[in-house]
């Protein structure tokens, strides 16, 4: 299995590997959104959720985050579509279904769009309007100065703002993504709201698949982390199946 995951940057990723059936190539890699990182609750619960269906899975933290290398302050959404390159670079010949959360919903779009090695793709909560996200969560933080939700170990860059002002919005991308696409969202979430999801659907071909989840909030907290573990799993498994 893998040693070690470097970006192009040469910093190493930090990541778990839950084996769910070692004699299969296939394997749902994990990635968080922003401030986030692989050891969240229910990133953990999905990749445990994978495993003891037999599902291979990787969960990993984008450079910046957690314990990977990097700083928090270079993470942008082009960066991580670059650092999710790296991770399925070190996966070979590896079928990977790619899970993106928030942010990472995002990477995964783009990469997804251009990279055909992502043979699936599922978007948790997640983000399309970039710039509109930005404007709405931190318009009114200094770059380079404030903190992004009055958190002292997530500073907000200017790098960071200039990267979702720049791309604007992924939603044209849902056109591009040719393979089976799962989208979840919570009805509840007031970080990144459902309609990012459906604008984008409105884009996507017959290969996406919309699960709405009433009630649950923007990281499936409490009562709605199992359905939304069940729910990827049983889509997982019948892609691969």
């Amino acid at each position: 299995m893998i040693s070690e995951i470097r970006n192009e940057q040469g910093e190493k990723i930090d990541f778990t590997y839950h084996e769910g059936n070692g004699a299969s190539k296939k394997v749902v890699v994990i990635g968080h959104g922003v401030t986030g990182n692989k050891d969240r609750p229910f990133v953990v619960a999905l990749a445990e959720g994978l495993a003891a269906a037999g599902i291979n899975a990787l969960r990993f933290s984008f450079a910046g985050n957690g314990d990977s290398e990097g700083r928090f302050t270079d993470c942008t959404i082009t960066k991580e579509v670059g650092d999710l390159g790296a991770v399925i670079d070190a996966l070979g010949d590896r079928e990977v279904c790619f899970v993106g959360h928030s942010m990472g919903g995002a990477v995964g779009v783009i990469r997804a769009s251009e990279d055909p090695r992502i043979r699936q793709l599922v978007s948790l909560a997640g983000m399309v309007s970039t710039k509109k996200f930005a404007e709405t969560e931190f318009g009114d933080v200094e770059p380079d100065k404030g903190l992004m939700w009055d958190d002292e170990d997530c500073p907000l860059s200017s790098a960071y703002m200039a990267d979702l002002r720049g791309i604007d919005t992924v939603v044209e991308r849902g056109s591009k993504i040719a393979v089976p696409w799962l989208l979840i969202h919570g009805t509840e979430d007031d970080v990144v709201l459902i309609q990012d999801t459906r604008d984008i659907l409105a884009k996507a071909g017959s290969n996406a698949e919309f699960i709405e989840l009433a009630g649950s909030n923007h990281v499936f907290a409490g009562e709605h982390c199992q359905p939304m573990v069940d729910a990827v799993t049983a889509w997982v498994k019948k892609q691969f199946a």
